[in-house]
């Protein structure tokens, strides 16, 4: 598609009464075309660098180690992002046509005040995602001092919060390290996401040659076999795995589907943030997950068990050179993931609540407090707690919102949007005093249906006392919540129609 205006809204004229509404500021406006300069390569590369993290690693390696064989894994994570890049490209469009942020589309199907629904659902998952990726580079640092001062390793096992007081300690520096790039302004990173991809593809490789070497070359690594195949540990237990676990995988860029606007805003045309995404985000999480694939598979064969976590792999590394740069290699890039996804857009989502009072560096701030409180060395702590809790539980959350936007945006409004409306508390976006009861309700309805079988999970509730449908139910949480949240949204939206 061409820049016409066939394809963007004409630039808003956002005149001085505009400016001066509660709804804007300059970070929520529309972008003006000028600085839509995005193109292919630009949303290539963007998934490049994301996909390119320690989480996608960890994420191949969780599936290993609950049983996959290495094509099993790498079918499953391609899948899962070849469904979950539908609704990412079916997102960006607003973004591409309107110039609007995640949060202000939000306002069109969940009203003026009620988009703060979604953008702070969609926020505090950001914040999880924040402090998994800062608990990476400060555990990446705690094995760093180590091999310096050995006593932090073997001495005091006491836990403070469920890990040693050490770790918290590395924890809070890495922490610290990024809140001090968030008050300097975002800008200062761009050069680490430069060189943040190279850096980790580098990394793979390094690991990958290890593996290779200590397992006796590909085949072995390759060969080892499923515990769900005949005559295994899991023999027949395949497929009650397999559907959480593709759930999981479409969970883990389920945040992206949704805020995908705050990228594509800066489209060139539709056609660049499409074939962008279609080609830079399933293969390139297929391939680097391989990495985390092959490596996790030759741990089993080197040391008798599954080792999923990269930066405990790399503590078997016995040149401490070798493995103080793979270590420092993996801070530096993990500070730039952190930032570029875990903090632009919560920063903007908790600045959505009050725009002329939460900047960005507030709305930063806010991130990292709650990235602490989360705990998150306990949602990587196992395989199972990664995928089933964190990845399927956030996924029946953020389904549900994704439906509603998807509906309401292609079905009901078939893509025509108000852009000067979006920031007006007056405007057709009020609804009922800034609400819409319609999207509110088809939420809590898509999100029910869910909640026994999470409550399951996490061990709030007895399976016992939960009918086994609901149970087996939530291994498809997105996929239901996303069902149901679309089809409920379009039945109430023409019932509220036909009544006024």
């Amino acid at each position: 598609m061409s820049t016409s205006s066939s394809t963007l809204a004409p630039d808003v004229d956002l005149t001085i009464e505009l400016e001066h509404s509660s709804l804007y500021n300059a970070d929520l406006a529309p972008v003006s075309r000028e600085r839509r300069k995005w193109r292919v390569g630009s949303f290539a590369a963007l998934w490049i660098s994301m996909s390119a993290c320690i989480p996608t690693y960890m994420l191949a390696s969780s599936l290993i180690g609950g049983g996959m064989n290495w094509s099993q894994a790498i079918f499953t994570i391609f899948l899962g992002n070849l469904i979950v890049v539908v609704p990412m490209i079916l997102n960006a469009h607003a973004g591409t046509r309107y110039g609007i942020p995640f949060p202000v589309f939000c306002r069109a199907s969940f009203g003026t005040r009620g988009a703060n629904i979604p953008a702070l659902m969609r926020a505090f998952v950001a914040c999880g995602w924040f402090g998994i990726q800062t608990w990476i580079g400060g555990n990446a640092i705690y094995k760093i001092m180590s091999i310096f001062w050995p006593a932090l390793a073997t001495g005091s096992t006491a836990n403070f919060l469920g890990i040693t007081f050490a770790q918290f300690l590395c924890f809070l520096f890495f922490w610290g390290i990024n809140m001090l790039v968030v008050y300097k302004g975002i800008e200062c990173i761009r050069w680490l996401l430069n060189i943040k991809a190279p850096l980790l593809i580098a990394l793979g490789l390094l690991l990958l040659a290890w593996a290779y070497r200590n397992a006796g070359g590909f085949g072995p690594i390759l060969a080892q076999p499923s515990a769900f195949a005949p005559g295994q540990p899991k023999a027949g237990q395949f497929f009650s795995f397999f559907v959480p676990a593709l759930t999981g995988m479409v969970g883990f860029w389920a945040t992206l589907s949704l805020n995908i606007p705050d990228f594509s805003r800066f489209a060139c045309s539709q056609r660049d943030q499409i074939i962008g995404q279609a080609l830079g985000l399933p293969l390139t999480m297929a391939l680097y997950s391989f990495i985390g694939v092959a490596v996790t598979s030759a741990t089993t064969i080197i040391y008798g068990h599954p080792i999923w976590d990269p930066v405990d792999v790399l503590t078997h590394f016995t040149n401490p050179v070798v493995l103080i740069v793979a270590m420092l290699a993996l801070c530096i890039a993990t500070l730039a993931t952190n930032l570029a996804a875990n903090v632009v857009s919560p920063a903007n989502d908790f600045s959505h609540v009050a725009p002329h009072k939460i900047s960005f560096r507030t709305g930063g701030l806010i991130t990292g407090v709650i990235g602490i409180v989360m705990m998150p060395w306990k949602l990587v702590a196992d395989p199972s707690g990664y995928i089933f809790t964190w990845l399927v539980g956030y996924s029946a959350l953020l389904g549900p919102i994704g439906g509603i936007m998807i509906a309401d945006y292609y079905v009901w409004r078939r893509r025509q949007l108000d852009v000067a409306a979006l920031y007006r508390a007056d405007g057709e976006y009020r609804y009922t005093k800034g609400w819409s009861l319609v999207a509110l309700v088809t939420l809590v309805i898509a999100i029910l249906p869910n909640l026994p079988g999470f409550l399951v999970t996490v061990k709030l509730l007895n399976a016992t006392v939960v009918p086994a449908f609901f149970v087996r139910l939530y291994d498809y949480a997105w996929f239901v919540g996303f069902a149901i949240a679309f089809l409920v949204y379009l039945a109430l939206r023409g019932l509220s129609k036909r009544s006024t």
